[in-house]
């Protein structure tokens, strides 16, 4: 996924607040990574360490928005879809989890992880 889904690079400081959000982006429920200071930090998904390195910014942003799209098997949550999704709160149907804007800062923020 190429293109910005804002037109525009995110903050990677807001970035990593988002990341390391146990109530906003929730990656480290499953993931593990470079933040010393959260404990209970999940072993279920890739480490986070050196995934700038690993994936383009583009390859980030899908498996942020969509990552079924590349392992159909995946349980990591669509953060920037709507359709196609079952089992969905009625309060949040037709909602993303991150917007545009949060996911860009996300995706600003891994590519710094090299």
């Amino acid at each position: 996924m190429p293109a910005s889904l804002t037109g525009a690079k995110g903050d990677p400081a807001r970035g990593r607040s988002i990341v390391a959000n146990r109530q906003v982006g929730l990656c480290l429920l499953c993931h593990n990574g470079p933040f010393p200071e959260e404990r209970f930090q999940g072993n279920l998904a890739p480490d986070l360490a050196g995934v700038g390195a690993r994936w383009s910014e583009a390859q980030l942003r899908l498996r942020i928005v969509d990552s079924g799209k590349i392992n159909p098997a995946s349980i990591m949550p669509a953060y920037f879809r709507t359709d196609g999704l079952t089992r969905v709160a009625p309060a949040q149907q037709g909602k993303t989890v991150l917007s545009a804007e949060q996911t860009e800062d996300v995706v600003a923020y891994l590519t710094t992880l090299e």
